[in-house]
């Protein structure tokens, strides 16, 4: 790929409770002619902004749909349980899903756990987003099961969080849509996120070409080193050893080695 064929600018999605901030830092260090563009978009939305074309790639939570998404899942988040401060279950570090089976447990619609059973009471309604949700903990109405980086994106004074180990989990993913061949913006964010260094021979933007006047200086080094040193011209004869004249100084030299008998 030649300078004029790398785009200008390369859109990553990524989705609430996710921080690219430590990739998007490597990317301007590595690329700093090419802008890198962050669109923010709610979970449900992600998949579809990428399969769209409105995002080059995305950090999004799995599942996505594998026949239209190319996706190299990233990590896997702690579920926690967000309650009051005074909440009882404040006192241990962790907490199971039988010590919740008395509490009302929100549902909001827009949740990201994949249940099977959800623990505890429902409540009258769900509510339409996990902020919603929050704002409800928040006035005693009951107990909300996140993810990790959610429920510190929500934070609140009045609120706090306890493990849930045996909670399902959320996966996050870098994702872009699936195609033959990976674009290289894509490959050199992969890149990034894996930790690659920026000679790593996968990141195909990281090292600018060399100079012109640079290629021409070889090419005049090597035209000048084989006028002298060509094969078939003259070589240099081997260490310790004189040139031979014609080629017979050495048989001759045999000969001589013994005196002729009288």
């Amino acid at each position: 790929m030649t300078g004029s064929d790398i785009p200008s600018s390369f859109r990553l999605a990524y989705v609430p409770g996710v921080t690219p901030t430590k990739w998007v830092r490597v990317w301007h260090e590595r690329l700093p002619h090419t802008t890198l563009e962050l669109v923010q978009a709610t979970a449900a939305e992600a998949p579809g902004l990428l399969a769209g074309g409105g995002a080059d790639a995305g950090l999004v939570r799995l599942p996505v749909d594998r026949g239209v998404l190319s996706a190299i899942p990233l990590y896997t988040e702690t579920t926690v349980v967000v309650i009051p401060k005074d909440h009882v279950a404040t006192a241990a570090e962790e907490v199971s899903l039988a010590e919740l089976s008395d509490e009302i447990v929100l549902h909001p619609l827009d949740d990201l756990l994949d249940w099977e059973t959800l623990p505890g009471r429902p409540a009258a309604e769900r509510p339409a987003t996990t902020a919603d949700a929050i704002e409800l903990v928040a006035a005693g109405v009951g107990v909300l099961l996140v993810p990790q980086s959610l429920a510190r994106l929500h934070h609140r004074k009045d609120l706090t969080y306890r493990p849930v180990p045996e909670a399902p989990e959320s996966r996050v993913a870098l994702s872009w849509p699936e195609a033959e061949i990976t674009p290289d913006l894509v490959e050199e964010f992969i890149g990034i996120v894996r930790g690659r260094t920026v000679n790593s021979t996968r990141g195909r933007a990281a090292t600018p070409p060399r100079p012109a006047k640079d290629k021409a200086k070889d090419k005049d080094k090597a035209k000048r080193g084989g006028a002298g040193g060509g094969s078939g011209a003259r070589q240099k004869p081997a260490a310790g050893r004189k040139p031979q004249a014609g080629g017979r100084a050495g048989g001759q030299s045999g000969k001589r080695g013994k005196p002729r008998g009288r």
